[in-house]
This record gives C-alpha cells, structure tokens and sequence, in this order.
C-alpha cells in the first residue's frame, strides 16, 4: 500500500513540478518547440487535445506510419509524446491519446496488432508476446491519457490510467477488482497491468 500511495504522489508531483517549473520566478512559461519541417500545426494541435494542461506545450508530437515506425512533427522538451489514432483499426473516429516516449515501442505492438481488424485476433497477437516474453514493457508508473469518440465534439469523458507493468494484489496492497469501490489494478500480473481510477 505504501508503494501506490507513493506512485501516486509521485504522479502528482511530477505534474505539479512541471508545472511550477514554467512559472517559478522565470516570469511566462517557455514557448512551444518549434515544428519539424513539413509538419502540419493543425496536426500537432489535434494530439495534444489529451495532454494535461500543464505538459501540452512542451510535449512531443509524433505522426504515426503504416508500418509502424513513427515521424516526429514536434520535439518536446518533457517526457511526454502525443499521437493521433483517429480511424485506424478498432479506434474511434477521433481518438487522441498521450504517454511517456518510453512507451512508444509497445504502442507500436498495440497499433500493428489492432491493424489485423479482428479484436480476438489483435488479443491472442498480444497474448502470444506476453507469454514468449516480446511484449514490450510499459515503464513503471507512466500515465496514459485517451480522448476518443464519434467527433471532437462528442468525446467521452477523459480516460486516465497508470501503468504497473507485472503489478499483483500482493505486491502493491491493491484489490485486482473493482468491487470495493476505490482504486483497482487490471489485468494484474502481466506487461498490460494498471492501475484503474474511479472517475478516470
């Protein structure tokens, strides 16, 4: 328990301190970082719907490929990336979401497993790394951030969840279900587990 009580202070002083970090004697907070040569602003601006206030100007942007492999249209000078999933396979219409750059590698296994169309078969591709052992690791207490519905206008509520990757009851002190009401870790025991947030 005094493990997750600590990720979650620690969670919220990493964004306090970015925060105050822009506004601590230095007067306005730095600008943005400029784009990458030919990336679009209206892209940019679409990834960042599901950053945090506090991060969303100094985040990294990237663009997705076909293939899996990623183009950067802003480089950010904090550790959070943003993308745009909008339509792709088993995605929404309008689907943003942001995490740590040290996630990007298993977002590409979520992408290139989604692509195959078919839940079932996106499942037992992911499964199937998780049991030889490829399955990429999501670093340990990194927050994902999701926006998504029909359109911009109709997005559900915000989605927050944090990562603890290989996380039991036993080892944080934190129910696997959500009965009791409070903060519960899903999927616990695997790369996929993470922590579920009433109300997030």
């Amino acid at each position: 328990m005094k493990r997750i009580a600590l990720l979650i202070l620690g969670v919220m002083a990493i964004s306090t301190g970015a925060l105050a970090q822009g506004q601590a004697g230095r007067g306005a907070p730095p600008p943005p970082p400029p784009l990458q040569p030919g990336a679009s602003q209206a892209d940019v601006d679409k990834a960042l719907v599901a950053a945090p206030a506090q991060l969303r100007d100094q985040a990294t942007v990237v663009k997705w490929k076909p293939d899996f492999t990623y183009d950067t249209l802003r480089k950010g000078t904090n550790r959070l990336v943003c993308y745009d999933r909008s339509g792709f396979p088993q995605q929404q219409p309008f689907s943003v979401q942001c995490t740590s750059l040290a996630n990007l590698e298993r977002v590409a296994q979520n992408l290139k497993a989604e692509a195959l169309g078919d839940r079932k078969q996106s499942e037992a591709m992911l499964t199937a790394q998780e049991k030889d052992g490829t399955r990429a690791k999501p670093e340990f207490g990194s927050v994902w951030y999701d926006f998504s519905g029909p359109d911009r206008e109709h997005i559900r509520p915000h989605h927050m969840t944090i990562a603890v990757p290989g996380a039991t009851a036993q080892s944080l002190g934190l129910p696997d279900n959500p009965r009791q009401g409070g903060v519960w870790i899903m999927n616990a025991g695997t790369t996929t587990a993470h922590l579920m947030v009433p109300g997030e």
